[in-house]
C-alpha cells in the first residue's frame, strides 16, 4: 500500500521539490544563456526590449531620488556645518545601495513582470508546447536570450539611475540651495573609490539582475496555463523577486562593508 505525506511532511516535501527544480532550472539557463552569444540576434532584441522600455522610469526615478538625497542630505549636514560634503553623501548612498537596489526592485516591476506575463501567455497559447513538439528546446530559444539580456541590462541601469541621482542631488544642492559646486565634486571624487564603492555598487547590480531575471523566467514557465495562472505568476514575480533583492542587499552589504 503507498503510502502518502501529510501535514507538515508534506508541505516540507513539495518545497523542497520547488528548490530542487529551481535550481536544475538556474544550472540549465546559465548553460544555455552562454550558449546564446551564439545567436547574439536574439540577445540584442531583447535589450531593446527590456531596457530601452526601462530606461524612461528608471532615469525620472534616479533624476527624483537624487533630488530627495540633496535636500535631506544638505539639512542633515548643516546640522555639523559640513555642507560640502553633500557631493559625497549623494553619491555613496547612490552607488553603494540606492542605485543598485530602486533599480532592481523598479526592474522587477517592470521588466520583471514583463518577462513572467510574456512567457506565461506563451505557455497557455500551447507555443512552448509547440517548440517541444518540434525538438526545439524552448529554454534555449526563449529563456535564454531574455536571461542573458536582462543581466546585461541591469548594471547599466544601474549606472544611469546613479548618474541622474547625482546630477539629481547637484541641482538641488548648488543650483538651488547654492553649496560651493567645487566643494560638491571634489569632496565627492577624493571619497569615493572605484573598487570599494563603485565596483560593490556593479557587483550588486548584476547580482540583482540574475535574481530577478531568474525568479521572472522560472516563475512564468512554472505558471498554470490559464489567464489566472499568469495573473498569479506576474503577482509572484514582483513580490519573491523584491524580497530576494532587499535579502541579498543586505547578505553582500555585509560580506563586502563590514
Amino acid at each position: 500500500m503507498k503510502r502518502t505525506l501529510t501535514g507538515p511532511l508534506r508541505w516540507a516535501g513539495e518545497r523542497l521539490a520547488g528548490i530542487g527544480a529551481g535550481t536544475r532550472f538556474f544550472l540549465r539557463l546559465c548553460g544555455q544563456g552562454v550558449l546564446s552569444v551564439r545567436r547574439p540576434r536574439l540577445v540584442i532584441d531583447q535589450i531593446h526590449f527590456i531596457g530601452n522600455y526601462s530606461l524612461s522610469i528608471i532615469l525620472v526615478s534616479g533624476l527624483l531620488i537624487g533630488f530627495v538625497l540633496g535636500l535631506q542630505g544638505y539639512n542633515t549636514l548643516r546640522r555639523y556645518g559640513s555642507e560640502e560634503a553633500l557631493g559625497l553623501l549623494v553619491t555613496l548612498s547612490l552607488v553603494r545601495e540606492l542605485g543598485p537596489v530602486v533599480t532592481a526592485l523598479l526592474f522587477a516591476g517592470r521588466a520583471g513582470t514583463s518577462l513572467t506575463a510574456e512567457v506565461g501567455l506563451m505557455k497557455a497559447g500551447e507555443q512552448i508546447d509547440a517548440m517541444e513538439m518540434m525538438a526545439v528546446d524552448p529554454v534555449e530559444r526563449v529563456l535564454a536570450p531574455r536571461f542573458l539580456a536582462a543581466v546585461i541590462c541591469m548594471p547599466l541601469l544601474a549606472a544611469l539611475f546613479s548618474s541622474m541621482g547625482v546630477l539629481g542631488g547637484y541641482l538641488v544642492g548648488v543650483e538651488s540651495i547654492g553649496v560651493d559646486p567645487g566643494a560638491f565634486w571634489s569632496q565627492m571624487q577624493d571619497g569615493v573609490d572605484w573598487v570599494d564603492d563603485v565596483g560593490n555598487g556593479v557587483v550588486k547590480s548584476v547580482v540583482f539582475g540574475f535574481t530577478v531575471a531568474f525568479v521572472a523566467l522560472f516563475v512564468g514557465y512554472q505558471a498554470d496555463a490559464t489567464p489566472e495562472g499568469v495573473a498569479r505568476a506576474t503577482t509572484t514575480t514582483v513580490v519573491v523577486a523584491s524580497l530576494a533583492v532587499l535579502g541579498l542587499d543586505f547578505i553582500l552589504t555585509a560580506l563586502m562593508f563590514s
